[in-house]
């Protein structure tokens, strides 16, 4: 099946008048076929925001740059005029924030919200969009979904926001949504059902969906494949399955490690990776000629200091690692 989003090589960088440029990302190749889900996961300041906004074009349109292609059906999406990109937006790809409260409008009712990308996109009439609206708001789980449409955002509570910009994004029926860190800020009975409904979603509308999260336990219930981030690059790929059974790189590793398990010994400490993915971004190594994860790495060589390791690919699996944790080690 052909990939329906083909990012390739994708760099972000942030210009400050007389400052070096802060690279966000640096790199990224990844694609997404129809149906499929697709997991970007890493620390925050690793690029996964970044590299969504891009996708997207939502980034501002000064103080930054951004090379590289991302095609959506052969199409370059950074090629398109404002216009042509506005009318992709909405209809084509959507997009799911991380806090709902500050995404809606708190001075509308969250039906003309939904009405507006109905009428916008779709051309319906005013009472036809509101009926949409409603099956919307109730296909995501909102009950009494017609009153609801008339209730402004702070009178609903967090998850029922959540499911709001979720019928939102939906209201056109995207072929590829992008959900960012969208169960944050929800307790885990509430975010159970959210990731549930994203999941049905996706089963029954064939939408390809890229799930960005710094959450393993959600990876691990939702995505088949999954890109993993850090200091804007993908520092490992693998199949869902793979990744969870033989982590290779020394972060993807360490990530894993600081999962509370319920079968482990009780009062055992989480393994935690030292120090902060800021401490170390690339632009501070001279020419980026080190592995951005250096300086937090156990299996660090000398070699990690002199060259950046390149990304070595074998069937599903991408690496990017001089010394990476053999087999036996990583596997469960």
């Amino acid at each position: 099946m052909s990939a329906l989003l083909e990012v390739e090589d994708l760099k972000v960088a942030f210009t400050r008048r007389g400052e070096p440029d802060t690279v966000a990302v640096d790199g990224v190749s990844f694609d997404v076929k129809p149906g499929e889900i697709v997991g970007l996961v890493g620390e925050s300041g690793c690029g996964k925001s970044v590299t969504s906004l891009a996708v997207m074009r939502l980034l501002p349109e000064r103080g930054n740059r951004v090379a590289g292609s991302i095609r959506m059906d052969g199409e370059d999406l950074l090629g398109l005029s404002d216009s042509a990109m506005r009318e992709r937006r909405g209809r084509d790809l959507s997009m799911i924030f991380q806090d709902p409260l500050s995404s809606l409008n708190p001075v509308i009712p969250v039906g003309l919200q939904v009405t507006e990308v109905l009428t916008r996109h779709r051309g319906m009439k005013k009472d036809a969009a509101r009926r949409e609206a409603a099956e919307l708001l109730d296909r995501v789980g909102i009950p009494d979904p017609t009153r609801r449409l008339d209730s402004y955002p702070h009178q609903m509570s967090g998850g029922m926001r959540q499911r709001a910009l979720i019928a939102i994004a939906l209201a056109c029926t995207p072929r590829l949504l992008i959900a960012d860190e969208p169960t944050t800020a929800l307790d885990v009975t509430i975010q159970a059902q959210i990731l549930d409904l994203l999941k049905q979603l996706v089963a029954e509308t064939g939408t390809a969906l890229v799930m960005i999260t710094h959450d393993l336990g959600v990876v691990a219930g939702l995505c088949d494949r999954v890109n993993v981030l850090y200091a804007g690059r993908i520092v490992e790929r693998a199949d869902r399955h793979e990744l969870f059974r033989q982590p290779r790189h020394p972060y993807t590793h360490g990530l894993l490690g600081s999962i509370p398990r319920l079968d482990g010994p009780p009062g055992e400490d989480l393994a935690a990776i030292r120090g902060s993915v800021n401490d170390n971004l690339p632009w501070a190594s001279p020419e980026g000629g080190a592995c951005a994860f250096m300086p937090r790495c156990p299996r660090a060589l000398e070699v990690c200091a002199e060259v950046t390791p390149a990304a070595e690919e074998a069937g599903t699996r991408l690496l990017r690692c001089h010394n990476p944790v053999p087999v036996a080690e990583g596997a469960e």
